[in-house]
C-alpha cells in the first residue's frame, strides 16, 4: 500500500510542534499566511517522510492526515 501525507494549510494555525517532532525533517513553516493570518506547515522534503504519524499526533488542530491509497499498478506489465 501506498500512503498520502495531506496537511490542511487553513486549518494550521503555525505552531511548529509538527515540524518539532518529525524525525526526518520532512516538514517546515511556509512564508505564505493563510486566511487566518497564520504560517502554516508545509512538506518541505515529502519523499523523506516515513508516514510515522508523529505530525498528526501532535497536531493540536487534527490539521494533518496520513491517508492509505491503493497501488496502481503498470498497466504495460499486467495482462
Amino acid at each position: 500500500m501506498a500512503y498520502q501525507h495531506i496537511i490542511d494549510s487553513e486549518r494550521c494555525k503555525g505552531c511548529g510542534l509538527c515540524v518539532d517532532v518529525c524525525p526526518k525533517d520532512v516538514l517546515e513553516m511556509t512564508d505564505k499566511v493563510n486566511a487566518k493570518g497564520h504560517f502554516p506547515a508545509y512538506q518541505a522534503r515529502p519523499d523523506d517522510c516515513i508516514y510515522c504519524t508523529m505530525c498528526c499526533i501532535m497536531c493540536p488542530d487534527v490539521a494533518i492526515t496520513i491517508v492509505e491509497t491503493a497501488d496502481v499498478e503498470n498497466p504495460e506489465t499486467t495482462e
